[in-house]
């Protein structure tokens, strides 16, 4: 179990993921200009949103502008909550034909009536920018080049930019959804990584992750991983992304740093944390991400990546730049 004692000890590094995401889009925004200097392409994509869920617009919002402040071409189609499944394949069966549509982006979650496999798998594999598509799925299994889910390429990117290393690491992944767990694990695989991929059957977690290099969580359940999961001087990355409205919870979360947390919960209603317990991964691991500003601005970084290169691809076009 965690301390109960608050430490303000701080031994591990912090990896901004905002520094990172930065990085990413800055190398995009450039290789945009290039393309479209060298070939006369403006990548395009388009975001199909269905419904008016509160959340799933805020996201939209901030990938259209992300994408136009990059200088791809983007549009946001918002359809009414009551489009049939039938409308909305054939929105997509359009986007599909369009040539200046390079990604196509279904914002989840759907509504609950309509299958999600099925929309997913209406998607042009080469616009198909979250990688959710079985064929870009299997060319990801089969180590070839495709499109991948855009929050595990993130967290490759900043494992690679924060210099950790991956070929011969120990790697575990908690967690083995088709968004994070299972690619994530591919992608480790794939630099080499010895890989063990831990979930809610697996026996005495503990030790199991405790014996990681790196250690990956995406679990959804708030301070799952303790010190005693983490270990000593190991790289934790945190996927989850948790709201607690709890203010006792907080501090034992935050410590000396709860202030602010406790802030958020009495004028927002909650705060933010992920599926690592903070204090513990700040005094057990080397580095570690925080939540929010680690893995979540990656993510929208490598969809305009991804935007980029499906451009790229469809067109058979080389590299545009040195970074790309």
């Amino acid at each position: 179990m965690s301390s109960n004692k608050i430490s303000t000890k701080r031994r591990a590094e912090i990896l901004d993921g905002n520094a990172v995401a930065a990085e990413i889009k800055a190398e995009v925004k450039d290789a945009v200009a290039r393309l479209r200097e060298s070939h006369n392409v403006q990548p395009g994509l388009a975001v199909v949103r269905v419904g008016e869920d509160a959340a799933s617009a805020v996201y939209v919002r901030s990938k259209i502008r992300v994408s136009q402040e990059l200088g791809l071409k983007s549009e946001h189609l918002a359809l009414p909550a009551e489009t049939s499944i039938e409308e909305l394949l054939d929105v997509i069966e359009q986007l599909n034909s369009r040539a200046d549509v390079d990604g196509i982006l279904v914002q989840l979650p759907l509504p609950s009536a309509m299958d999600e496999r099925k929309v997913l798998e209406k998607i042009d594999p080469a616009k198909d920018v979250d990688g959710f598509h079985p064929i870009n799925v299997g060319r990801l299994v089969l180590n070839q080049q495709t499109l991948v889910p855009c929050t595990p390429a993130g967290i490759i990117e900043l494992l690679k930019r924060s210099r950790v290393p991956m070929s011969g690491a120990i790697a575990c992944v908690v967690g083995r959804s088709n968004i994070v767990g299972r690619p994530v694990a591919q992608l480790l695989l794939q630099h080499d990584a010895t890989v063990t991929v831990c979930h809610s059957r697996t026996r005495d977690l503990a030790s199991v992750t405790s014996q990681a290099d790196i250690l990956i969580v995406a679990t959804g359940r708030a301070a799952l991983i303790k010190s005693e999961h983490i270990k000593p001087g190991a790289t934790v990355i945190d996927v989850g992304m948790n709201k607690i409205t709890d203010e006792r919870e907080a501090r034992e979360l935050f410590g000396d740093d709860a202030e602010k947390r406790i802030n958020s919960i009495r004028t927002r209603g909650y705060t933010l944390v992920g599926d690592v317990h903070l204090r513990d991964a700040l005094n057990a691991a080397g580095k570690f991400t925080p939540v929010p500003g680690g893995v979540g601005p990656l993510t929208v970084a490598m969809l305009m990546s991804n935007t980029l290169q499906a451009a790229l691809m469809r067109r058979g076009i080389g590299n545009v730049s040195s970074e790309q």
